[in-house]
């Protein structure tokens, strides 16, 4: 006979239990700690010990023992925790006619439909917008370069949010505008703070927010049109640290300070093609990136859900310690 944890897990407070777990002793730390998380969580877990002989099981529609107890805590821990101490940093440009978009994509527009008192004397006012979905701080969904990828509503909020790292490469991309982000980059990183942790968001700071919203500066021209395509120059990812990500590395998303996720002359756009064939998205045009540490960070990046969409506009903000 060994000694088992027996835990009715209670929602909201409540009384009425959901769900029984037994654990066995070699998972009990686990549960103790999980149960102090009650002043945050809207699950709240009583702990008891009891002998039981047999199988573990499962009466509710938790998954796999241990980590049945933990998938139960896990939406709230996430968000909760980073709320606890430290500041949110605001990643995302405003959007307004200084917006910059791809040279073939339209603008940001925003129209005023009424800015007024009323005739009965109250105070109103509202707004038409209409741009396209890649421009501004934005992300791109999977499907934007994969053809069975998901589409912006389908992507869950847990993947668009979590712990953070930001690789800088700053001095290489003011030296060289066409600059791509390397393994060695990615390598450099991991040998002075760590492997990159498990569902980590990989940031990749080039230095390029500064020069926002210089179309000139920031793209390499000012120009629009199809024409003005071959003109861009700024620094991306290079698509062999992508496959190196994908391969060796669990990550949510990926992101970068510039327009594109691939560098300003790529034809192929692969470092798209390879992080979306894996349903990993991108966030582009990020702000601010010089106010966060190397590790350390909690993202939250929410887009505008458009049922379909390849990719929407962002709110991006990290929460720094």
């Amino acid at each position: 006979m060994k000694p088992h944890i027996h835990t009715p897990l209670t929602y909201n407070h409540s009384a009425k239990p959901f769900g029984f777990v037994n654990v066995s002793d070699k998972w009990s730390s686990i549960v103790d700690k999980q149960a102090k998380m009650t002043s945050d969580c809207d699950v709240v877990l009583h702990v008891s010990a009891m002998p039981y002989t047999g199988s573990m099981y499962i009466k509710s529609s938790l998954f796999v023992v241990p980590f049945a107890i933990i998938a139960a805590c896990h939406t709230c821990a996430a968000i909760a925790a980073p709320q606890k101490s430290g500041k949110w940093i605001d990643l995302t440009h405003p959007f307004s006619e200084k917006t910059l978009y791809w040279p073939t994509a339209k603008s940001f527009t925003l129209e005023q439909e009424f800015h007024a008192h009323t005739d009965k004397g109250y105070f109103y006012a509202a707004n038409r917008y209409s741009a396209s979905e890649h421009g501004g701080t934005h992300i791109d969904s999977p499907i934007h370069f994969s053809e069975k990828g998901k589409t912006v509503d389908k992507l869950s909020l847990d993947q668009l949010s979590g712990d953070a790292i930001v690789i800088d490469v700053t001095r290489k991309a003011a030296a060289n505008r066409d600059y791509q982000i390397s393994v060695d980059d990615i390598k450099a990183f991991e040998a002075k703070y760590g492997r990159i942790p498990k569902d980590a968001i990989v940031l990749f700071r080039t230095g390029y927010a500064k020069r926002w919203p210089n179309a000139e500066t920031y793209l390499g021209t000012s120009e629009r049109g199809q024409d003005a395509v071959a003109k861009l120059h700024f620094p991306g990812l290079h698509p062999d640290a992508a496959r190196w990500l994908v391969k060796n590395r669990t990550i949510k998303a990926v992101g970068l300070d510039t327009a594109s996720i691939d560098y300003g002359q790529s034809k192929l756009f692969e470092s798209h093609q390879v992080l979306m064939a894996k349903n990993i998205p991108a966030f582009e045009n990020v702000a601010s990136m010089d106010k966060l540490p190397p590790t350390g960070s909690y993202i939250a990046a929410f887009p505008m859900k458009i049922q379909g969409g390849t990719g929407a506009p962002l709110r991006i903000a990290a929460m720094v310690k």
